[in-house]
């Protein structure tokens, strides 16, 4: 049986939204999409409806009636400023205004490993390490994060803000041997971060299980999140295609990988 009627998803016309389309059918009667592009059309279980994240009467109108949201609507990658802002922080907290508004009262957010970007990839980081953003895309998770937080103290929505790290459909590079996160336990890890009967507000790195990684989930081990995909299935194949990297490059350095070198995106 379903566990929601209606279930929303932003960002459904993307890369990780199209994965979540046919993964999370399972769990709603009706799973509504949405996203400021032109999706495949609706199968009998699903609604679509094009909208801007940015557009806080647009996202009013695609929140009512659900009883969750999943929301990955927002750009992509780094990008200018008015973009970042519009789509990732507007967006952002349209969604969460909305579904107060509204009533609802769980929220899974796709959040990024470039919220703790700047984390060394030596020292690690688990699910309470303090932000430290490597881009203006790193930033915007950061404060979708403590908006998240706030609405969960301050208004009671349940939140887990999924820093997801290299979703592909294999690793291509010797840093992705550390970050990769199959298609498949990206459906697991939000099927999960969406049953697990108490949340509250939870953070949680999204990677497989990866014999290296820069990131420990034990502090968010009530989610029930076990990932079954491993990169050590890549590992020859990869090494054989991508030779060392230099210690002291920013992006060998640092968790956040190529971001790091990265400047201003309006310069």
């Amino acid at each position: 049986m379903p566990r929601f009627n209606r279930l929303l998803m932003t960002g459904a016309a993307g890369n990780l939204g199209r994965e979540l389309r046919a993964g999370l059918a399972p769990l709603a009667t009706t799973l509504r999409l949405t996203d400021r592009s032109e999706m495949a059309p609706a199968a009998a279980h699903e609604e679509t409806i094009v909208a801007d994240v940015g557009d806080l009467d647009a996202m009013m109108n695609v929140v009512e009636g659900c009883d969750a949201v999943v929301h990955f609507g927002a750009a992509p990658v780094e990008k200018p400023w008015e973009e970042i802002l519009n789509s990732s922080i507007k967006g952002g907290y349209n969604v969460y205004e909305a579904a107060r508004r509204h009533g609802i009262k769980r929220i899974v957010y796709a959040s990024s490993i470039h919220a703790v970007g700047y984390v060394r990839r030596e020292d690690g980081a688990d699910t309470t390490t303090e932000h430290l953003p490597d881009t203006l895309y790193g930033l915007s998770k950061c404060f979708v994060e403590d908006l998240a937080k706030l609405y969960w103290h301050k208004f009671g929505i349940e939140s887990v803000c999924l820093r997801i790290n290299s979703c592909f459909p294999e690793p291509a590079d010797r840093r992705h041997l550390s970050t990769w996160m199959s298609f498949r336990d990206l459906v697991r890890l939000v099927e999960r971060s969406l049953c697990a009967e108490s949340v509250g507000y939870s953070v949680l790195y999204g990677i497989s299980d990866n014999r290296e990684r820069f990131f420990n989930n034990d502090p968010s081990r009530h989610i029930g999140y076990v990932p079954q995909d491993t990169s050590e299935d890549y590992r020859e194949k990869v090494e054989a295609a991508c030779p060392p990297g230099d210690p002291a490059d920013p992006a060998v350095h640092f968790a956040g990988g190529v971001f790091c070198n990265y400047g201003h995106p309006d310069d």
